[in-house]
């Protein structure tokens, strides 16, 4: 009886932890869609009222006519996209050669690409603002698409090698016998076995390049070719400080990603939880 006791007090513990963390998480963000739908009034209220007396859903229309929030959210997406689509078509390609081919420092080449992510983003603005002066790529979707994914190169190369690496080399024998060429083995035969791993791999790159601030700020100086956080970060004017703009806006970004995950769950669990392929 004991035993059960402890069990069931340990279990308690745990959901009551679970749930904890849960709050903890999900609590900015119902504070953020509370204060998207509240009159203008409460939203400054002291002390702070959490239920809104009323539903207010004008600042969802506001984002929408008072900015140019389609094209922000239209450029996050094409940004987004294409940087994913060329991390995991590049990093899958490395990633592979560099866990199948056996060369004196491939370690050192491992830790060299893992390095380039370590730099602070602060630290490379100013030189790749003018080496996209120079080349005319400024205000530009090549501009955005080419530093993303400078930056999501190593993180997608180091998690898809360990993931190659642990595939039997017996598929690529087969391929082989079968006649198949290295690329055809690759693309048709080693790619698939990692699915699940480059749909993980590319949902982080995704909300990476969506939520990246700092590069969209500094190189897209056309309204017409900034972001979504960009585009928010500069809703306030000399005058107002649109928090309820701010809020519904925020809650409209969050949406896409948020159906991301909940499409590919069961992908992105099964690339997170496993190593390679069932045995």
């Amino acid at each position: 009886m004991d035993l059960k006791v402890s069990r069931t007090v340990k279990s308690t513990l745990l959901y009551m932890m679970v749930l904890l963390f849960l709050a903890f998480i999900l609590l900015p963000y119902l504070w953020q869609f509370l204060t998207s739908i509240k009159p203008l009034a409460e939203i400054s209220a002291i002390p702070a009222k959490w239920i809104p007396s009323t539903i207010n859903v004008d600042y969802y229309f506001n984002v929408f006519q008072k900015h140019p929030f389609a094209r922000y959210l239209l450029n996050s997406a094409i940004v987004s996209t294409v940087t994913t689509v060329v991390s995991i078509l590049i990093g899958a390609s490395a990633s592979y050669a560099l866990a199948r081919l056996h060369f004196k420092g491939k370690k050192i080449v491992l830790l060299s690409i893992l390095s380039i992510s370590m730099f602070p983003t602060i630290s490379t603005v100013s030189p790749l603002f003018l080496i996209l002066k120079n080349m005319n790529l400024l205000n530009t979707y090549a501009g955005l698409v080419i530093p993303y994914t400078t930056f999501a190169l190593p993180f997608s190369i180091w998690l898809l090698t360990n993931f190659f690496g642990q595939l039997p080399k017996g598929f690529e024998e087969a391929a082989t016998i079968d006649g198949c060429s290295r690329l055809q083995t690759f693309f048709k035969i080693m790619l698939p076995l990692i699915k699940p791993a480059t749909f993980s791999v590319g949902l982080l790159v995704f909300i990476n390049s969506w939520n990246e601030y700092i590069y969209s700020l500094t190189f897209m100086t056309d309204d017409s070719m900034r972001t979504v956080p960009v585009g928010i970060a500069l809703f306030p004017s000399n005058y107002e400080l649109p928090w309820g703009d701010m809020a519904a806006a925020s809650i409209v970004v969050t949406v896409p990603l948020i159906a991301l995950v909940l499409m590919f769950q069961q992908k992105i669990i099964a690339g997170l939880t496993t190593g390679g392929i069932k045995g």
